[in-house]
């Protein structure tokens, strides 16, 4: 029988193709394979296969006469930019063998080039391979163009992500306007849920398809017989994709071992992702230390105190960070594993006791201490590992798990995580006492500019638990995701008041932002600038408003479901206002032991089967597949997941049916400050294919 396991080893086995083409070869890869690569092994994969380097695809780079070897490694089609980026390479260097893969299966290349036939081959990528020795200067040099779903990152036994699929975000409100908009009106839809895979902008189509295509080469290559369920409008459609994919159809007819797939959107709950009650270290980890450049996963970790360099402004520049990435069996991948599933307290005293034993396991001299751990205490027990190259060597994961956690310990705006905790807590509580004006209110007065003469604080330094203009952000769309909570009073009267306050929130948020001395990476992609000297106060207006039509929707998510409507559950009297979890409740579902059906984990796999079984229940009883049914289950989070629900889903599965097998697969692991980004992209309708 099938394991999860066989599906975490899936992303190696796809990399061994890439690996076997690399001896003495020069490899050119983009961020979003690099990004896969770095939870499957990293450059030192490519290195001990034989590759003499690995570049950055980029217009920018070459290489020397006495290289002639080239691999290309893309995420895109090979169509446009792509395309002249290779050109280019190929122009500046001197090469006699090209290689170059990419994630895109060949028949939506076709799709790309308008061809709706089934063609024998692959005529594209022949066609390409010509090109290449054209480029290279001789038609009797050697050109190979393949397809290797390479997009699997393996963060854990558990999860599973596409980092190539990062930027892919359930539609939303504005969305369904746009592509209105560009129908007659009597063919209109009224809602996301009545859109179809061919109304959706073309780049959007392709990146569905590409994500079908590689889900069904996974479960081609486990010989994996499916069933698809799907919650939600953006679920659906990739759901119905790989239902009706061609290979899969025939895979289904033949192959032996049985899984359910659900696909989930994450704008079901948007409360759980924005939320600071995840009491998850490795969500804390994310959120303070700052990306790896290129990377949306992995963050970097300063390395500074297992060196004898001096701290100075430039010391980061000098020193290669560390990572939170752990692909080898041992000590530092079973720490991470914990980590990303345990409370924040474990964690941290899972984070000592590995430091202590990797430090008894070299005699360092260790000075044992107990009760609460500390930032300080983690760092005293790393530098014992100092200019100590051998200890260095072998225990080189765990020091950077302990420097990332005591680095995140001490961060100075850890203290703003508990105060949006604190904040969100009271706003739960006012939901189910008053109606939504009332409760949005609230967030009035925190919308104050940083340093004002009520701030202990000046310019872009904040006070310890003073809100900035990104948790402002961040609790609006945790307000708005939960709206339908409110109590609801006279409707015409509300909605009044809400238009009003809206204006006020509006103005205060857009002074807040234009008073900003450095402007985050989220107001950056935001606003479109990178410094306060580009910030218009117009502009910073006009992008507030548009977040505020964003955000109006969100309330609207699961108007279409009809038993999983709310994640909200009221003060009684005598218990707390809670959030309930989507995921619990799809999950409670799921493993309920009367095998209830669920209406709205729609089963997608049928086809004209699931038609005749509809038609046949009006007059007797019919079994239709349940995700309970087979011994493997696959979560599928269309638009990220959060590591407090790795462990929320963990612990369900071992209370309601332990020994099942749960694999998560999603398309990031979320931090927050994420959904802020996704939720207000300009470019969900358009991702970036490389054309």
């Amino acid at each position: 029988m099938l394991t999860t396991e066989d599906f975490t080893h899936f992303p190696l086995l796809m990399w061994e193709k890439v690996l076997s083409k690399v001896k003495k070869a020069v490899v050119f890869m983009d961020d979003r394979c690099a990004e896969a690569l770095h939870w499957n092994g990293g450059a030192a994969a490519l290195l001990e296969a034989g590759a003499r380097n690995l570049k950055q695809f980029s217009s920018f780079e070459a290489c020397s006469v006495n290289e002639p070897k080239a691999v290309f490694v893309v995420s895109t089609l090979l169509k446009g930019t792509t395309i002249d980026i290779i050109k280019d390479i190929i122009s500046l260097s001197h090469f006699q063998y090209c290689v170059v893969f990419t994630t895109v299966a060949h028949s939506v290349h076709l799709l790309a080039n308008n061809v709706t036939t089934e063609m024998e081959g692959s005529p594209v990528f022949e066609q390409f391979e010509e090109k290449l020795c054209e480029w290279m200067g001789n038609m009797n040099y050697t050109a190979e163009v393949m397809h290797v779903p390479v997009v699997f990152a393996p963060v854990s036994q558990q999860l599973v992500i596409l980092p190539t699929f990062a930027q892919l975000f359930p539609l939303l409100s504005p969305d369904l306007d746009t592509i209105n908009a560009k129908r007659p009106e009597k063919k209109r839809f009224g809602s996301l849920g009545d859109v179809d895979i061919h109304s959706l902008p073309a780049e959007l189509q392709i990146e569905v398809k590409s994500l079908a295509s590689a889900l069904n080469s996974m479960f081609e290559a486990t010989s994996t017989r499916e069933e698809s369920f799907a919650v939600g409008p953006m679920s659906r459609l990739i759901a119905g994709e790989l239902a009706s994919h061609p290979q899969a159809k025939n895979r289904r007819k033949t192959a032996p071992n049985k899984a359910s797939i659900i696909f989930v959107d994450r704008t079901m709950d948007l409360t759980g992702a924005v939320g600071h009650h995840g009491d998850n270290l490795v969500e804390k980890i994310l959120t303070v230390l700052r990306p790896l450049p290129g990377h949306v996963t992995d963050v970097q970790v300063d390395m500074l105190e297992l060196t004898s360099l001096q701290r100075t402004p430039h010391s980061q520049d000098t020193l290669a960070p560390g990572c939170l990435a752990q692909t080898q069996p041992s000590a530092a991948r079973s720490l991470w594993e914990a980590m990303l599933t345990s409370k924040h307290k474990e964690s941290v005293m899972e984070v000592r006791r590995q430091l202590v034993e990797a430090a008894s396991k070299e005699k360092l001299p260790i000075k044992m201490s107990m009760g609460r751990v500390t930032p300080e205490q983690l760092c005293s027990y790393v530098q014992l590992f100092r200019s100590r190259w051998g200890a260095l060597e072998s225990h080189c994961g765990v020091l950077q798990l302990g420097l990332a956690t005591s680095q995140t310990l001490r961060h100075p705006s850890l203290p703003r995580w508990d105060a949006c905790l604190a904040f969100e807590r009271l706003l739960l509580q006012a939901l189910g006492d008053s109606d939504f004006p009332a409760v949005l209110r609230q967030l009035l007065p925190l919308m104050k500019p940083r340093g004002g003469e009520d701030s202990s604080s000046s310019g872009s330094r904040l006070g310890e638990d003073e809100c900035g203009p990104d948790e402002l952000i961040l609790l609006l769309v945790y307000l708005y995701s939960l709206a339908d909570e409110a109590q609801l009073g006279d409707q015409d009267a509300v909605e009044e008041e809400l238009e009003k306050l809206e204006r006020e929130l509006i103005g205060a948020l857009t002074l807040v932002i234009t008073r900003e001395t450095e402007l985050s990476p989220l107001l950056q992609k935001l606003t479109g600038c990178a410094n306060p000297a580009e910030l218009t106060t117009e502009r910073a207006h006009s992008t507030v408003q548009k977040m505020f039509e964003t955000l109006r929707g969100l309330s609207h998510t699961r108007d279409n479901l009809k038993q999983l409507r709310s994640v909200y559950t009221a003060s009684d009297g005598v218990h707390q206002a809670t959030y309930r979890p989507f995921l619990r409740q799809i999950l409670e579902e799921v493993f309920h032991p009367d095998r209830l059906e669920c209406p709205d984990i729609e089963h997608m796999s049928g086809g004209l089967t699931d038609l005749l079984k509809t038609g046949f229940s009006m007059f007797m009883k019919v079994t239709r597949p349940h995700p309970n049914d087979n011994p493997l289950l696959f979560l599928f989070l269309v638009g990220g997941v959060t590591p407090s629900e790795l462990r929320l889903i963990k612990e369900i599965v071992s209370t309601h049916k332990p020994g099942t097998q749960v694999l998560v697969l999603s398309t990031r692991l979320l931090r927050p400050m994420d959904i802020p980004e996704l939720l207000f992209s300009t470019q969900r309708l358009a991702p970036d294919i490389g054309v």
